[in-house]
Parts: C-alpha cells; structure tokens; sequence
C-alpha cells in the first residue's frame, strides 16, 4: 500500500541527521539511531556524519505499512 498523502513529504530536506529524521517520525534519537545501525532505514556515511535519503526514509514507511 502507498502512503496516503506523500505530499507532505515533498517538504522535507532530500537528506536529514539522524536528529531530523527522530524529529519528523516523532522518536527519539536513540530509535533513529538504532533504525539506523540496523539497517532498516538506509543510510550514507559521510566520514562520522550519518545522512538518511528522503527515498529511504519512504521506502521504510512503505515496507512497514505493507502486511507481510
């Protein structure tokens, strides 16, 4: 199933900080954090900064409202 209304998403930043992506899914770091290291939201490093792609971030809310 596609998200509803990805017109909202349209807003945001191509790429985000873990802080911003903790921000717009309404979690805390420390689930942002972990979202990240294990692998369920993909992520590029860029030396020590991590950066989430707004395709992953859509691709993540895609494969968890889905049922499997």
């Amino acid at each position: 199933m596609e998200l509803c209304d990805k017109t909202f998403f349209d807003g945001l930043p191509l790429v985000m900080s873990v802080p911003e992506l903790a921000t717009i899914l309404h979690i805390g770091k420390n689930s942002a954090y972990q979202l990240v290291s294990s692998g369920q939201i993909r992520c590029i490093r860029i030396g020590k900064n991590i950066r989430i792609p707004r395709s992953a971030l859509l691709e993540y809310l895609d494969h968890i409202e889905t049922p499997s």
